[in-house]
């Protein structure tokens, strides 16, 4: 992910919940532009979170990889540009 070095993750498509395989983690809401302010996450002993600007309930799921979510596409990575 170009730039990043925590993954970034976004529910544009609006799900109830996501899981993530990451506690530490960065939350845009929508792709842009239609984020909001990107909002650093971290879990610590719990195993859910719920990002105060958009809602979206994150689920830590160690089994899913650090920079893959369920349902697959939620991880944003911003575009190359030449």
């Amino acid at each position: 992910m170009a730039g990043h070095k925590m993954p970034y993750f976004h529910n544009t498509a609006g799900y109830p919940s996501i899981e993530i395989g990451t506690k530490k983690f960065m939350c845009i809401g929508a792709k842009p532009p239609f984020d909001h302010p990107h909002e650093y996450l971290e879990m610590g002993d719990a195993t859910e979170i719920v990002c105060p600007y958009c809602s979206t309930l994150y689920k830590y799921v160690p089994e899913v990889g650090h920079n893959e979510s369920t349902p697959f596409g939620c991880l944003w990575e911003e575009e190359q540009t030449a």
